[in-house]
Protein backbone atom coordinates (compact mmCIF):
# COMPACT_ATOMS: atom_id res chain seq x y z
CA UNK A 1 0.00 0.00 0.00
CA UNK A 2 1.43 3.34 -0.95
CA UNK A 3 1.91 6.02 1.66
CA UNK A 4 -0.94 7.99 0.11
CA UNK A 5 -3.27 4.96 0.08
CA UNK A 6 -2.34 4.21 3.68
CA UNK A 7 -3.05 7.84 4.65
CA UNK A 8 -6.44 7.78 2.87
CA UNK A 9 -7.36 4.48 4.54
CA UNK A 10 -6.33 5.80 7.96
CA UNK A 11 -8.28 9.02 7.34
CA UNK A 12 -11.37 7.05 6.34
CA UNK A 13 -11.01 4.86 9.41
CA UNK A 14 -10.59 7.93 11.62
CA UNK A 15 -13.71 9.45 10.05
CA UNK A 16 -15.62 6.23 10.63
CA UNK A 17 -14.44 6.14 14.27
CA UNK A 18 -15.65 9.72 14.66
CA UNK A 19 -19.05 8.84 13.19
CA UNK A 20 -19.25 5.85 15.49
CA UNK A 21 -18.30 7.87 18.55
CA UNK A 22 -21.87 8.18 19.79
CA UNK A 23 -21.85 4.45 20.41
CA UNK A 24 -19.00 4.52 22.90
CA UNK A 25 -21.27 6.32 25.35
CA UNK A 26 -24.23 4.01 24.92
CA UNK A 27 -23.96 0.31 25.46
CA UNK A 28 -26.11 -0.98 22.65
CA UNK A 29 -27.96 1.70 20.79
CA UNK A 30 -27.66 4.99 19.06
CA UNK A 31 -30.64 7.28 18.73
CA UNK A 32 -29.43 8.57 15.37
CA UNK A 33 -28.27 5.66 13.25
CA UNK A 34 -26.99 7.95 10.56
CA UNK A 35 -23.83 8.11 12.68
CA UNK A 36 -22.75 4.63 11.54
CA UNK A 37 -23.21 5.34 7.87
CA UNK A 38 -20.34 6.58 5.70
CA UNK A 39 -20.39 10.10 4.24
CA UNK A 40 -23.69 11.72 3.36
CA UNK A 41 -25.69 9.84 6.02
CA UNK A 42 -29.16 10.95 4.91
CA UNK A 43 -28.56 9.87 1.33
CA UNK A 44 -26.88 6.67 2.56
CA UNK A 45 -29.79 5.85 4.86
CA UNK A 46 -32.17 6.30 1.95
CA UNK A 47 -30.07 3.89 -0.11
CA UNK A 48 -29.99 1.31 2.70
CA UNK A 49 -33.14 -0.65 2.22
CA UNK A 50 -34.83 -2.64 4.94
CA UNK A 51 -34.38 -5.64 2.67
CA UNK A 52 -30.59 -5.11 2.60
CA UNK A 53 -30.35 -4.68 6.36
CA UNK A 54 -32.59 -7.73 6.84
CA UNK A 55 -30.34 -9.76 4.53
CA UNK A 56 -27.47 -9.25 6.96
CA UNK A 57 -29.22 -11.88 9.08
CA UNK A 58 -29.01 -14.43 6.21
CA UNK A 59 -25.35 -15.11 6.90
CA UNK A 60 -22.29 -13.56 8.41
CA UNK A 61 -20.65 -13.37 4.98
CA UNK A 62 -23.61 -11.39 3.61
CA UNK A 63 -23.10 -8.90 6.45
CA UNK A 64 -19.37 -8.67 5.69
CA UNK A 65 -20.03 -8.08 2.00
CA UNK A 66 -22.10 -4.94 2.63
CA UNK A 67 -20.26 -1.73 3.55
CA UNK A 68 -23.06 -0.52 5.84
CA UNK A 69 -23.25 -3.99 7.37
CA UNK A 70 -19.55 -3.82 8.18
CA UNK A 71 -20.02 -0.31 9.62
CA UNK A 72 -22.93 -1.40 11.81
CA UNK A 73 -21.12 -4.56 12.94
CA UNK A 74 -17.98 -2.52 13.72
CA UNK A 75 -20.08 -0.13 15.82
CA UNK A 76 -21.56 -3.08 17.69
CA UNK A 77 -18.14 -4.66 18.30
CA UNK A 78 -16.92 -1.33 19.65
CA UNK A 79 -19.61 -1.53 22.34
CA UNK A 80 -18.20 -4.94 23.28
CA UNK A 81 -14.59 -3.74 23.08
CA UNK A 82 -13.79 -6.38 20.47
CA UNK A 83 -13.52 -4.42 17.24
CA UNK A 84 -9.95 -5.68 16.79
CA UNK A 85 -11.38 -8.95 15.48
CA UNK A 86 -13.13 -7.24 12.57
CA UNK A 87 -10.21 -4.88 11.99
CA UNK A 88 -7.84 -7.87 11.75
CA UNK A 89 -10.17 -9.71 9.37
CA UNK A 90 -10.47 -6.60 7.17
CA UNK A 91 -6.69 -6.03 7.27
CA UNK A 92 -6.19 -9.62 6.08
CA UNK A 93 -8.69 -9.12 3.25
CA UNK A 94 -6.85 -5.98 2.17
CA UNK A 95 -3.48 -7.76 2.56
CA UNK A 96 -4.57 -10.50 0.13
CA UNK A 97 -4.86 -7.84 -2.58
CA UNK A 98 -1.15 -6.97 -2.29
CA UNK A 99 0.69 -7.48 -5.56
CA UNK A 100 4.13 -6.09 -4.71
CA UNK A 101 6.47 -8.58 -3.04
CA UNK A 102 8.32 -5.78 -1.24
CA UNK A 103 5.09 -4.35 0.16
CA UNK A 104 3.82 -7.81 1.06
CA UNK A 105 6.61 -8.37 3.58
CA UNK A 106 6.21 -5.00 5.30
CA UNK A 107 2.40 -5.26 5.39
CA UNK A 108 2.61 -8.79 6.82
CA UNK A 109 4.91 -7.65 9.61
CA UNK A 110 2.70 -4.65 10.35
CA UNK A 111 -0.42 -6.86 10.64
CA UNK A 112 1.41 -9.42 12.75
CA UNK A 113 2.76 -6.78 15.14
CA UNK A 114 -0.59 -5.00 15.43
CA UNK A 115 -2.92 -8.00 15.81
CA UNK A 116 -1.22 -11.38 16.21
CA UNK A 117 1.92 -11.02 18.29
CA UNK A 118 1.59 -11.56 22.04
CA UNK A 119 0.90 -8.18 23.66
CA UNK A 120 0.08 -6.62 20.28
CA UNK A 121 -1.75 -3.29 20.66
CA UNK A 122 -4.93 -4.83 19.20
CA UNK A 123 -4.23 -8.48 19.90
CA UNK A 124 -6.86 -10.89 18.57
CA UNK A 125 -7.99 -13.87 20.58
CA UNK A 126 -6.46 -16.91 18.88
CA UNK A 127 -5.05 -20.10 20.32
CA UNK A 128 -1.34 -20.69 20.88
CA UNK A 129 -0.97 -23.15 17.98
CA UNK A 130 -2.52 -20.70 15.49
CA UNK A 131 -0.37 -17.86 16.80
CA UNK A 132 2.77 -19.98 16.47
CA UNK A 133 1.85 -21.22 12.99
CA UNK A 134 1.33 -17.61 11.93
CA UNK A 135 4.66 -16.64 13.52
CA UNK A 136 6.35 -19.37 11.42
CA UNK A 137 4.59 -18.09 8.31
CA UNK A 138 6.18 -14.71 8.96
CA UNK A 139 9.63 -16.17 8.13
CA UNK A 140 8.54 -16.14 4.48
CA UNK A 141 5.35 -14.07 4.26
CA UNK A 142 2.93 -14.92 1.48
CA UNK A 143 -0.63 -13.92 0.61
CA UNK A 144 -1.82 -16.92 2.67
CA UNK A 145 0.30 -16.39 5.79
CA UNK A 146 -2.69 -15.18 7.85
CA UNK A 147 -5.28 -17.61 6.50
CA UNK A 148 -5.39 -19.85 9.58
CA UNK A 149 -5.57 -16.94 12.04
CA UNK A 150 -8.09 -15.09 9.88
CA UNK A 151 -10.22 -18.22 9.68
CA UNK A 152 -10.20 -18.59 13.48
CA UNK A 153 -11.18 -14.96 13.98
CA UNK A 154 -13.92 -15.21 11.33
CA UNK A 155 -15.28 -18.32 13.03
CA UNK A 156 -15.16 -16.65 16.45
CA UNK A 157 -17.06 -13.61 15.19
CA UNK A 158 -19.57 -15.74 13.28
CA UNK A 159 -20.35 -18.01 16.23
CA UNK A 160 -20.10 -15.47 19.02
CA UNK A 161 -20.41 -11.78 18.10
CA UNK A 162 -22.62 -12.07 15.01
CA UNK A 163 -25.58 -13.78 16.77
CA UNK A 164 -25.40 -11.16 19.54
CA UNK A 165 -25.31 -8.40 16.91
CA UNK A 166 -28.50 -9.77 15.31
CA UNK A 167 -30.24 -9.74 18.71
CA UNK A 168 -28.82 -6.37 19.71
CA UNK A 169 -30.90 -3.28 20.23
CA UNK A 170 -28.54 -1.57 17.80
CA UNK A 171 -29.46 -3.85 14.87
CA UNK A 172 -33.14 -4.01 15.79
CA UNK A 173 -33.24 -0.19 16.06
CA UNK A 174 -31.64 0.11 12.64
CA UNK A 175 -34.29 -2.16 11.14
CA UNK A 176 -37.15 -0.33 12.82
CA UNK A 177 -35.79 3.14 11.93
CA UNK A 178 -35.44 2.04 8.35
CA UNK A 179 -38.96 0.57 8.39
CA UNK A 180 -40.38 3.82 9.85
CA UNK A 181 -38.58 5.85 7.21
CA UNK A 182 -40.30 3.80 4.49
CA UNK A 183 -43.76 4.11 6.10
Amino acid sequence: MSTISHFVLRSRNKGMRTRLGCLSHKSDSCSDFTAILPDKPNRALKRLSTEEATRWADSFDVLLSHKYGVAAFRAFLKTEFSEENLEFWLACEEFKKTRSTAKLVSKAHRIFEEFVDVQAPREVNIDFQTREATRKNMQEPSLTCFDQAQGKVHSLMEKDSYPRFLRSKMYLDLLSQNQRRLS
